[in-house]
């Protein structure tokens, strides 16, 4: 049995598919319009999409680019009549699985439908693959939601298949070796070697011989011939982690190596070809160090040929619920304890903490919690610097009168705050919702059209209990 979404303006066709796919054992959800169709698939997604091309309320493409932007593994059809065959065939190369022409054969569509659904099966299960692979890997899964994050992994998924080089920026502690790792894993590459270094971690005098290698009798202790990391690489991955941290001496040394793809060891006559991908990572901004002095421009050229930038943590809020639930099951599971629940109180000071140590720094703190917590985990189990909750951190709730009803709204001679007015808004319909539903969660968030998962952090972004 498979989730299917319907959607079609005209009632007659809605009810049609709903008999067709039910009776083939499906569950069957449908909408009016495209943003009817939206707010549905954000409340669940489907595995399968069937839309009409045109809609009196948006179209047919606009569900597809939903789609394909917030649920890659859901497959759609696009009905259409023969004079719009053109746009239809538009729209597979957009992305579509397939489409089928008004009027249409109820047995073929249905044939056209199960194929879809095995694709759809089959990509789910090799996501499933891939992230099985990276637990056995020991590998993190990189996690969120956000706009923010959309992006991040769309990039991801752009430059991984490529050889070019790629320059990660971002605070620390944002995740720029499990985005390296993405890239590398992703890509063709992924079955070659992943060669990670911290070029702040290593002395001066060893980042030579560990880059590049050395020979028997290059400087005392080189009691034998050793392959440096661009070497160990073969065909794979270099990531130069913290790239801003290397010596000057050395910038020039990789230049060369970036520029003419070949290295010499430490105390060698002889150029060795290098044919492993670059990698690099910094928390510095690199255009400042370079207008310091601090760091060669041609070779932040060389390096800055794709920039992947990592938001702050405090710039993906959205996901910090998300990223707690893991955390929380990741640890309860390694101490062997029963899966915790997490009180709104705590979630809350979570969500509207700044976290200056972005991500790792949350993952430290759970797993503090999940060690000191009891049946619950409360704020007791948090620091004492992250559960203490000022005047000045807590989420601020603003007084300004609102209107009754929408077309009320007017902006004041004297202007308003606009973020103030939509918080308000937005906790005013949050509580209604929860009276409405006698404080069930679940049914609050069907309510409003909102996942379960948005619902909750917008309750702890606003301090709601």
């Amino acid at each position: 049995m498979a989730n299917v979404l319907v959607v079609d303006d005209e009632e007659s066709i809605r009810e049609l598919l709903e008999i067709l796919l039910r009776r083939h054992g499906h569950r069957v959800r449908l909408a009016v319009d495209a943003f009817d169709a939206v707010a549905k698939l954000s409340q669940e997604p489907a595995e399968l999409v069937l839309s009409d091309l045109r809609l009196n309320n948006g179209t047919g493409m606009d569900v597809l680019h939903h789609v394909q932007k917030h649920h890659p593994q859901t497959q759609v059809i696009m009905m259409t009549a023969f004079a719009t065959t053109e746009n239809a065939v538009d729209a597979m190369k957009a992305g579509a699985y397939d489409y089928v022409i008004k009027p249409f054969n109820p047995d073929e569509l249905m044939v056209l439908c199960q194929r879809a659904l095995e694709r759809s099966a089959l990509e789910s299960d090799n996501q499933k693959l891939r992230t099985t692979l990276d637990a056995r890997t020991g590998q993190h899964r990189l996690i969120g939601s956000s706009s923010a994050m959309r992006d991040v992994f769309a990039l991801i998924g752009k430059v991984a298949p490529t050889k070019t080089t790629v320059l990660i920026t971002g605070q620390s502690g944002t995740g720029k070796e499990l985005v390296s790792r993405a890239i590398h894993n992703r890509g063709p590459r992924a079955q070659e070697p992943f060669v990670p270094i911290n070029c702040g971690a290593i002395t001066e005098t060893l980042i030579e011989s560990e880059l590049f290698g050395h020979t028997k009798g290059a400087f005392t202790g080189a009691h034998a011939d050793k392959p440096g990391l661009f070497e160990r690489a073969g065909q794979g991955t270099v990531f130069l982690d913290e790239i801003g941290e290397l010596p000057l001496a050395m910038q020039v040394k990789l230049l060369r190596v970036l520029q003419e793809r070949s290295v010499r060891r430490v105390g060698g006559a002889e150029d060795l070809d290098v044919q492993c991908r670059v990698i690099a990572a910094t928390n510095r901004d690199l255009e400042e160090e370079v207008q310091k002095g601090n760091f060669r421009e041609d070779l932040y050229f060389r390096l800055n040929i794709i920039e992947l930038r990592l938001p702050s943590l405090k710039e993906r809020r959205e996901d910090i619920p998300m990223l707690v639930d893991a955390f929380v099951a990741k640890f309860t599971e390694e101490q062997g304890r029963d899966l915790l629940r997490m009180t709104d109180a705590t979630m809350a000071r979570l969500v509207n903490y700044e976290w200056p140590g972005n991500v790792r720094q949350l993952e430290n703190v759970i797993e503090r919690g999940v060690t000191l917590a009891g049946d619950a985990f409360d704020l007791d189990a948090l620091p004492a610097h992250i559960a203490q909750v000022s005047a000045d951190d807590a989420p601020p709730v603003a007084e300004v009168p609102l209107p009754s009803t929408p077309t009320e709204l007017n902006v004041p001679d004297d202007g308003l705050d606009l973020e103030a007015v939509l918080e308000q808004i937005e906790r005013r319909l949050l509580t209604q919702a929860l009276e409405h539903t006698g404080g069930k969660k679940k049914k609050a968030a069907e309510l409003l059209q909102l996942s379960f998962r948005s619902f909750r952090y917008r309750l702890a972004k606003l301090g709601i209990e």
